[in-house]
């Protein structure tokens, strides 16, 4: 049976959270995104936000149906938020994106009302299933059917939650904007300059150019982001 804490002074170190005090704090649920770059909703709104004194506040908001995340009403205080995730409060007209600054740390971004519905979800697979039906598999573990097969594995779907409806289609590739969930240059972003098989030089806004391996690259844009980065 998994734990439901960690202790805090072990707790991954892109949480943004005090190492001294409390000695546990709340492991998230295994979900779709990995340990260190997830972080659990109670220690969000509690930690982070500051919308809650106590898990049990916390509790107590999440039973009222207050958080969305992904458009959907999110109930557990234990359920895992990472990269690229929505988070709304539609009471108190708020919502965030879960990011990671450059320092690697767990970071909230507020969002300007047009961009509270929009999601970027990286494609990191394609499966054919009955009749011949292409489904393409996205990194938050979302599954969508599509009539055509012109996505490719890397390559970014800008959907509109919680339908995942898709509204764009960004492609991995030369010039196009990207940002680094991964890697000695976590948290940065820019353009891609050149691909070489599994390596990719980027040039940052600021700065000289560096390689990275593709697998930590995010397309969210076309030589300029298409969302808030800060």
């Amino acid at each position: 049976m998994a734990k439901k804490h960690l202790k805090r002074l072990v707790a991954p170190k892109s949480w943004k959270i005090k190492r001294k005090g409390i000695v546990f704090v709340t492991r998230p649920k295994p979900g779709m995104h990995s340990k260190k770059n997830s972080i659990s909703l109670n220690l969000v709104l509690r930690d982070m936000l500051k919308y809650a004194k106590t898990t049990r506040d916390v509790k107590v908001i999440l039973s009222k149906g207050d958080v969305l995340v992904d458009g959907k009403q999110r109930k557990d205080h234990r359920f895992s938020v990472g990269v690229m995730d929505l988070i709304e409060i539609p009471k108190i007209k708020d919502c965030f994106r879960v990011l990671l600054n450059k320092k690697g740390n767990i970071s909230l971004v507020r969002l300007k009302p047009d961009e509270a519905k929009i999601k970027l979800c990286k494609v990191v697979g394609k499966t054919i299933i009955k009749k011949g039906k292409m489904q393409v598999n996205l990194n938050d573990g979302k599954n969508i059917l599509v009539d055509k097969n012109d996505y490719k594995t890397g390559d970014t779907l800008v959907v509109e939650v919680p339908e995942h409806k898709i509204k764009e289609h960004l492609k991995f590739e030369k010039s196009a904007f990207v940002y680094l969930s991964g890697g000695k240059h976590k948290g940065e972003s820019g353009i891609i300059e050149e691909i070489k098989n599994s390596i990719i030089k980027v040039k940052p806004e600021s700065g000289e150019s560096f390689e990275t391996s593709k697998r930590f690259a995010f397309v969210i844009g076309r030589e300029k982001p298409i969302i808030t980065l800060s």
